[in-house]
Parts: structure tokens; C-alpha cells; sequence
């Protein structure tokens, strides 16, 4: 008898689409599913933490991830992409070079962070880069569901993905956001991101879903429109804001 996604601690959106919020540091992993195809919406810290995601779905759904996409270069969003082997991997134009020549600095933010130094090294070591470069918009099948991957950074990073799953049947339109929005603390700004510029960002990531649609953060509750409009002009205040 297989699992159900609520046994196995995932929240569930709409049909086909749940997410689940990881321990550690809270990041958000998401997973559409359709007819012919399973999308997870990033994969991880550690190869071992992508390995448990890779075997949830299969108990739930009985079948394997046949996409990832990867909201931005993050250790906690990408390390675990190597237990996904064989799968066809998204991410916006320019992250696979830049996870190709950043593995040490991956490694190195993840063990500040808090993991393994041996797990961290061997998640770097075998890292997968995005096969698939997202430049503007790009439409990915899985059977009867079409599930839309949008280049919307920089901001948070260089390289912000977005991934938009249109409603059906009444339901609303949900927006993997990645850490462009975060509701569980306030939006870290890195060395890697281009703050002037994520408030810019986050009105491409409104127009993406609209009024209506339901936003999942990268860390934390799920929120609405009303909430990333809050997140962009508290960004400009504290950052300022350059014309898109």
C-alpha cells in the first residue's frame, strides 16, 4: 500500500503539486506531478537528502523524478541533484557555469552552514549542472500537465528561477518563488545578489502569477500577492531600486 504525500509530511497545493518544508534550514523542495512526468522544484542539501526526496516520490507516486528544476545556486537547493541521476535539470541561463566553477565555495558555504564536512565534499564532487538553460520563458510537458519555468532574477542571485504551475479546475496558480520571496525571516542578502535589482525581480515574479495566485517562498508559509508586494517595497526601502 503505497504512502499518501500527508503520511509522508508534504503539504499539498493543488492536485498534482505539494511541497514539503526541510529540516535544517527550512527550504522549500516542491514536486509537480503529471501523466507522464514528475518535476521537483530543487533537490537538497546533501546527496542524502536528495536520495530520501528521490524515494518519497517513488512511495508516494509509485514512479521517479523525470525533471528538476533549480531555483538558484544555493548549497540548501542544490546539493542533493546528484541523487537524481539520469533526470533532465533546469536552471537559468548562466547557473550551470556557475555551479561548475563554484563547488568549493558550494562546499565551503555548506559546511559554514552546518553540514558534514564529507557530505558537503561529496555533494560538490558530483554535482550536477543544469542541462536546460532558461533565458526568458520555457514550457516543460509532463503528459497532461505543462508546467512554466521562468527567468526572473537576477535579485536574490545572478541566477532566479521561478517555476509557475497553472490552476486547474477552479484552483488557484501556484509560484515556486525560490528565496526571491521568503516568509520565515527576513530576505538574506548575500555577497551573491544583486539587491538594487530584486525589487525589479519580484514585480517580473507578480506578473508571472498574478492577483490570484498562491507564492511559495523559499523558506516558509505559503503567502499571497499582497505579501511579495509587502517584501518588494520593504527590499526598495532597504536597498533602493534600479529601473527595470
Amino acid at each position: 500500500m503505497r504512502t499518501t504525500w500527508e503520511e509522508a509530511g508534504w503539504e499539498r497545493l493543488g492536485e498534482g503539486v505539494v511541497r514539503r518544508r526541510m529540516p535544517g534550514w527550512d527550504e522549500t523542495i516542491g514536486v509537480i506531478a503529471g501523466s507522464d512526468g514528475v518535476l521537483i522544484v530543487d533537490t537538497g542539501p546533501t546527496l542524502g537528502a536528495g536520495a530520501e526526496l528521490r524515494r518519497t516520490v517513488r512511495a508516494v507516486l509509485g514512479r521517479d523524478v523525470t525533471h528538476v528544476a533549480l531555483t538558484h545556486a544555493h548549497f540548501d537547493h542544490v546539493l542533493g541533484t546528484a541523487a537524481f541521476a539520469g533526470v533532465e535539470v533546469f536552471g537559468a541561463t548562466g547557473l550551470a557555469e556557475l555551479l561548475r566553477h563554484g563547488k568549493e565555495e558550494l562546499r565551503d558555504s555548506a559546511v559554514r552552514h552546518g553540514v558534514d564536512p564529507d557530505a558537503a565534499a561529496e555533494a560538490a564532487d558530483l554535482l550536477v549542472a543544469p542541462h536546460h538553460h532558461v533565458h526568458g520563458e520555457l514550457t516543460v510537458r509532463l503528459g497532461d500537465r505543462e508546467v512554466l519555468l521562468a527567468n526572473v532574477g537576477p535579485g536574490h542571485t545572478a541566477h532566479d528561477l521561478a517555476v509557475l504551475v497553472p490552476g486547474r479546475a477552479g484552483e488557484r496558480e501556484i509560484v515556486f518563488c525560490g528565496d526571491l520571496v521568503e516568509e520565515s525571516g527576513e530576505p538574506q542578502a548575500g555577497r551573491d545578489a544583486l539587491p538594487r535589482l530584486w525589487p525589479a525581480a519580484l514585480d517580473r515574479l507578480l506578473a508571472l502569477g498574478g492577483e490570484d495566485a498562491v507564492y511559495v517562498p523559499g523558506h516558509g508559509a505559503v503567502v499571497d500577492a499582497r505579501f511579495v508586494r509587502a517584501q518588494r517595497d520593504a527590499l526598495a526601502a532597504r536597498f533602493g531600486a534600479d529601473s527595470p
